[in-house]
């Protein structure tokens, strides 16, 4: 609102100065051919003269005004190409900006950051395309792959099973991809979650480690639990999906025969959930990304997953009107902190 009072006023100053210019022309003017009695008696009369000026005044006003204009106008017209360029499509495009601050470099700046937005916004989109149709092409790709084996005749039995036992597992993942997509999207067009309970936090956390019992089991790795009994109240089943996916997290990236460590505690304020894990850790270039929908970590796709675990944790969090953050190492682990409000 400020920045378009800026700008009234500047116009108005721009007005202002032309018509007082023009005037002062056309009076310097006039004095000078009354004085050399240049103009007939009849023009000068009293009648007459004023409407000579008005109309001397109109003529010279508009012809200054491109020259006047021009610090107010070329602004202006370089924002309208800018603007005709960002509507094709070319986010790279940027006005120039000035050291002083007026009404029309603020629109500048605010055009440039609008672009570099626009910019980021566009890269991400790609991103998710080309994720998408790599994850799930892959296992799709995988599914036929082996279910024509199975339609020869010349294979084992072990193979049969070796090769059923693949077909399941890919459409599980699909499966499970196209289920948290879904759920994704649900969550980023709602406001509030419904369907709240009063629970304990602490048993909740317990049945997920539970539920993931044959996973850290199968890497030997030690459990360091400290947990504090806290009532709750929220969405039961969908915070579930929180702890469910963050420890999965850091079974999936932990060594063999290495600590994964859960603690739950409370302050007069927040209700804080911290899991830490001494797996392979994130870099400091990458861990502002870990959130995107698609993002992995591990680029090589040597460990399993789709990217859309964080995203799914950090939607619910924050519906839960709570935050995550996360501490990491390369080579030294990680901790992902949930912090909830207290009710």
């Amino acid at each position: 609102m400020k920045k378009l009072k800026s700008l009234n006023i500047a116009l108005a100053i721009f007005v202002f100065l032309n018509m007082i210019i023009s005037n002062l022309l056309v009076a310097i003017l006039g004095a000078f051919i009354i004085h050399l009695k240049m103009l007939p008696d009849w023009i000068l009369t009293p009648v007459i003269l004023p409407f000579i000026a008005l109309l001397a005044s109109l003529i010279l006003g508009t012809s200054l005004s491109p020259i006047i204009g021009k610090k107010f106008i070329r602004p202006i017209k370089e924002l309208i190409e800018a603007t005709r360029v960002i509507a094709k499509g070319d986010f790279s495009v940027r006005v120039q900006e000035r050291k002083q601050r007026n009404a029309l470099d603020e629109l500048k700046k605010s055009f440039n950051l609008m672009a570099e937005e626009l910019g980021s916004i566009e890269l991400l989109r790609r991103d998710f395309i080309n994720n998408f149709s790599h994850e799930f092409k892959t296992p799709i790709v995988s599914i036929r792959g082996f279910a024509k084996r199975l339609q020869k005749n010349n294979i084992t039995e072990e193979q049969r099973l070796e090769y059923t036992n693949i077909i399941i597992h890919e459409a599980d993942r699909l499966s499970k991809m196209s289920a948290n997509i879904l759920l994704l999207s649900k969550l980023r067009n709602q406001q509030i979650l419904n369907d709240k309970n009063e629970f304990f936090l602490d048993e909740q956390i317990r049945d997920c480690i539970l539920l993931l019992e044959k996973q850290w089991s199968k890497k030997n790795i030690n459990l360091d639990i400290q947990l504090d009994e806290i009532k709750y109240y929220t969405n039961e089943e969908m915070l579930s999906h929180v702890w469910i996916n963050l420890l999965s997290n850091a079974i999936k990236f932990s060594s063999e025969n290495s600590c994964i460590t859960i603690t739950c505690c409370k302050d007069s304020e927040s209700v804080h959930v911290s899991i830490s894990d001494q797996g392979i850790g994130i870099s400091k270039n990458v861990i502002n990304r870990i959130f995107d929908q698609f993002y992995q970590v591990d680029t090589s796709h040597s460990v399993e997953g789709n990217g859309l675990g964080l995203p799914l944790v950090k939607s619910i969090v924050e519906l839960c009107h709570g935050t995550i953050s996360v501490k990491s190492e390369v080579g030294a682990g990680s901790t992902f902190t949930v912090s909830l409000p207290v009710r």
